[in-house]
């Protein structure tokens, strides 16, 4: 009996000498259990809901633990903005040594580490973007161009019950495709297809419990689990990204670039072993990419039409501005955004509901640092918990419905609140923001422009519910469209 008693008295001793604790001064939290940390405290399906009640129960700035690893979730507008402004550099870097490391090679611009090789590819890709379209109007006629083969297909099936999410999916793949390898595919090209499922397949998961236990314990990281898959899939992206690059290769000139990676190649050539660019970065930073250009601007669609179905009096003053700025005109610019606000705020307030990357994607603590009265160790993860500015009580005029006149001030002027993060702040501000706005924009008014949504007589009442993932999706749906009598000409595919 006194035998059991003592091994019983052992074990616990031992339990709590494996249970994580907190750094002096740092932010509050639940309780962490020995080995899994506070996987408990959240749930798989709504994890955004169990964090805004810690986030009550504890305050902006709180802790939890991913295994044995420290996280901070950093919550609302001010903290926020401190973390990732004016403390920007401290707040910079990326969690290494993680499932989602693993997968990529520690390799592209998204997941590296801050430091001078993500600087370098950051710079290269911003250059290429703004080079082909942002500044100048070429970008504006390929996202046209491939609109108007969307409304080559749409106009054959007006009336009938369409999926929404193949549509923008489809239109959103390709225009990251345009920037990356400067060509497109045919929406049936298998290709294509399989590319994508690809990427489906790793966010599941990505998103899932094998991720979560491989991030927690290194030493199941070598047994042949779930996880193993991902590994498989991303050689076959791999393979299959190559094939495009070494069309390139076959194709380009040197000094004409055509696309990112015609740029990168050129670069490669120009400064050769004394950088951080190589063939392996390259393969990989088109897979980030094209992963983060297409989910993102497909759901915040998917969002944007759901409510201006179910919200046909929203629908109606964004046409009547639409023709009124565009009268006379063959296609929308982006500069024309400037005289439509509330189409502006429509697109805006879309970002905002849609909320597509609700927990950013994860930073760690280049050096020790201060939040808010808080210590940070170096290496410490932060989540930057964009949900909360989004929806924050007090930054917006109705944070808990769709309204466009959350962007819109007493003069029906569009202006943009300090609680508008979407794609984040500071460094790592979303890479693809400037074309993001720019496809969102003319996306959602040349369609408006050419029909008129509809929510089907047969789909019942609408469901806003959420779909929680690497990036948030609405559940699927259905739409009907008629055209309008109000329409632009068509566009030359360019």
């Amino acid at each position: 009996m006194f035998v059991s008693v003592l091994l019983l008295g052992f074990c616990i001793f031992i339990i709590l000498q494996l249970k994580p604790r907190r750094p002096r001064n740092f932010p509050p939290g639940p309780a962490a259990l020995p080995f899994i940390g506070n996987m408990l405290s959240l749930s798989p399906d709504t994890p955004l809901r169990d964090m805004e009640q810690l986030r009550r129960t504890y305050g902006n700035i709180y802790s939890l633990y991913i295994g044995h690893r420290a996280a901070v979730v950093v919550s609302g507008t001010k903290a926020l903005r401190e973390a990732l402004v004016n403390k920007a550099v401290d707040f910079a870097g990326r969690p290494q040594g993680m499932y989602g490391n693993a997968i990529v090679e520690d390799r592209g611009v998204i997941l590296a580490d801050y430091g001078h090789k993500w600087k370098q590819h950051r710079r290269l890709f911003l250059m290429t973007v703004r080079n082909f379209g942002l500044d100048k109007q070429s970008m504006d006629q390929r996202i046209l161009g491939e609109l108007q083969l969307t409304i080559n297909n749409l106009e054959k099936n007006t009336g009938k019950s369409l999926k929404a999410q193949v549509m923008f999916h489809n239109i959103a793949s390709n225009v990251i495709c345009l920037v990356l390898f400067g060509k497109r595919f045919d929406y049936e090209d298998e290709f294509m297809k399989k590319y994508v499922a690809g990427f489906t397949e790793i966010n599941k998961i990505l998103n899932g419990p094998w991720s979560f236990l491989y991030d927690s314990f290194d030493w199941v990281r070598s047994f042949p689990l779930p996880f193993a898959k991902g590994f498989r899939i991303i050689e076959k992206l791999k393979i299959m990204t190559s094939s495009l690059i070494n069309e390139h290769k076959e194709t380009r000139v040197p000094g004409q670039p055509r696309d990112f990676v015609d740029c990168y190649l050129d670069e490669l050539e120009r400064v050769g072993d004394r950088s951080s660019f190589s063939p392996e970065e390259l393969l990989m930073s088109c897979l980030n990419l094209h992963a983060a250009g297409t989910d993102t601007t497909s759901n915040t669609l998917l969002t944007a039409f759901l409510y201006l179905m179910t919200k046909p009096h929203i629908q109606e003053r964004c046409q009547q501005e639409i023709d009124r700025v565009l009268k006379g005109k063959e296609v929308v610019a982006f500069e024309d955004r400037h005289n439509m606000p509330y189409v502006q705020a429509v697109v805006h307030e879309s970002q905002r509901v849609a909320d597509t990357v609700p927990l950013s994607v994860f930073h760690t603590t280049t050096r020790d640092a201060e939040l808010m009265g808080f210590s940070i160790p170096e290496g410490t993860i932060v989540i930057p918990h964009l949900s909360s500015a989004l929806s924050e009580e007090g930054q917006w005029k109705f944070p808990r419905e769709f309204n466009p006149d959350n962007f819109l001030n007493h003069q029906g002027e569009f202006f943009k609140p300090d609680a508008f993060l979407p794609f984040s702040a500071g460094p790592r501000v979303c890479l693809g923001e400037g074309l993001a706005r720019l496809e969102l924009f003319l996306i959602l008014v040349t369609l408006l422009r050419k029909f008129r949504f509809v929510w089907p007589e047969d789909a019942g009442e609408p469901d806003y519910e959420r779909v929680f993932g690497l990036t948030v999706t609405p559940k699927p749906y259905h739409m009907k469209l008629e055209l309008r009598a109000t329409r632009g000409t068509s566009v030359r595919v360019v």
